[in-house]
């Protein structure tokens, strides 16, 4: 069986959380698969290939074009529906993977279609015009329908689809995500905590975000619990705030909410974590906090249970799914109650060491080579 795979999402200098997932995941199929060929179909009109991950087995082939994106997209794709993707680069696919929502004409092949969220079309007010624009474009509902089986990375994630864009739910399949093997709890002696302490010179004890800067983190949200946390519980002014992430989109309003905060010279941002740094990082943090509004599944919580580290997150979409009782939910309209969650971990030994505990457990649960089974128990039914 020919299994072509859509990596436009690798040709990012930058993975993002998409872009991880796919990485991970295609990474797992490949190894775990050795029946079937892989064709990797990517697009750009710059040479980016050398972005794209190199693998190395017989069964792997890449077949590119170096077309503008606007006119393979809107010109072609969007407007015309032609060329299907197998005859743009002249080959046979017996199905066709897209391991995130883009422009496409579809293969006469099985096609299979990854959503990740539909926040874009919950929340049309956590993005900018330009992103609202580009969504509008790509005519997410419909493309959707045009597939032959649609994977939801969560439970929460399918409702949404169904809901919002009218397909059957035996036509959604929930898989989920899996999380990768470098997570996991070091040792206090492990030179990497040292390395990322200095690398981005943290303070001896810190409350964590990591993720992208944006409004549906709700992170104007969780500085205000912080000022509430500090004002409330001044023993733990040795606590920092660490926030972890590349800009995203009106972000603006979160530097400007640390600016004005009482404790401004203790929240600290980062920037864009290498991902070799982020497993030391999540070990050095006392807590982690992710008080988003909405998430299709929520790799950073995931990421910080893997590393032994507490988690403090919302109880909306698709978070609950991940964390299970591994950790602690809040209201995230409610900064009183993460500052009071917050406090709760910081001030209570027994608690950070059980959250711990649970969050290894439960991360156990979520494994890329699982995935990539599911995977290919639904690609070859």
């Amino acid at each position: 069986m020919i299994i072509g795979v859509d990596v436009r999402v690798l040709l990012g200098a930058q993975y993002s959380g998409i872009g991880e997932y796919t990485f991970n995941l295609l990474t797992a199929l490949i190894k775990e698969d050795k029946s079937n060929d892989y064709v990797l179909f990517y697009n750009s009109a710059k040479d980016l290939s050398g972005r794209l991950p190199k693998f190395d087995q017989a069964n792997v082939s890449y077949v590119g074009r170096r077309l503008p994106n606007k006119l393979i997209n809107y010109g072609l794709f969007k407007t015309l529906h032609w060329p299907r993707v197998d005859q743009l680069v002249n080959k046979h696919f017996d199905v066709f993977w897209m391991p995130h929502l883009n422009f496409m004409a579809w293969p006469m092949a099985k096609n299979f279609l990854t959503v990740h969220d539909l926040s874009f079309l919950r929340y049309r007010e956590f993005f900018s015009a330009h992103n609202n624009f580009w969504h509008n474009q790509l005519k997410a509902p419909k493309l959707i329908q045009g597939a032959d089986k649609i994977i939801a990375i969560s439970a929460n994630t399918k409702q949404d689809i169904v809901e919002l864009t009218g397909v059957s739910p035996d036509k959604v399949a929930v898989v989920y995500s899996g999380v990768a093997e470098s997570y996991s709890r070091l040792e206090p002696a492990d030179p990497r905590l040292v390395a990322v302490k200095n690398k981005y010179q943290l303070p001896a004890k810190f409350i964590l975000y990591l993720g992208t800067i944006e409004p549906r983190k709700n992170l104007v949200g969780l500085i205000e619990a912080y000022n509430y946390l500090r004002q409330t519980y001044p023993e733990l002014a040795e606590f920092k705030l660490v926030l972890a992430g590349g800009d995203g989109w009106k972000f603006k309003a979160v530097y400007q909410a640390a600016k004005v905060s009482p404790f401004s010279q203790d929240i600290k941002f980062l920037g864009y974590v290498e991902a070799e740094d982020k497993c030391p990082l999540y070990n050095l943090a006392s807590v982690f906090a992710f008080p988003s509004f909405y998430e299709g599944f929520g790799f950073p919580p995931l990421e910080a249970m893997a590393s032994g580290t507490p988690v403090v997150a919302s109880f909306v979409s698709s978070i609950p799914e991940v964390l299970g009782t591994a950790g602690l939910l809040i209201d995230p309209y409610d900064l009183r109650e993460i500052g009071e969650a917050l406090a709760q971990v910081l001030l209570n030994q027994n608690l950070a060491d059980s959250l711990s505990q649970r969050g290894l457990v439960r991360a156990q649960e979520f494994t890329w080579q699982k995935t990539a089974k599911q995977y290919l128990d639904i690609f070859n039914n």
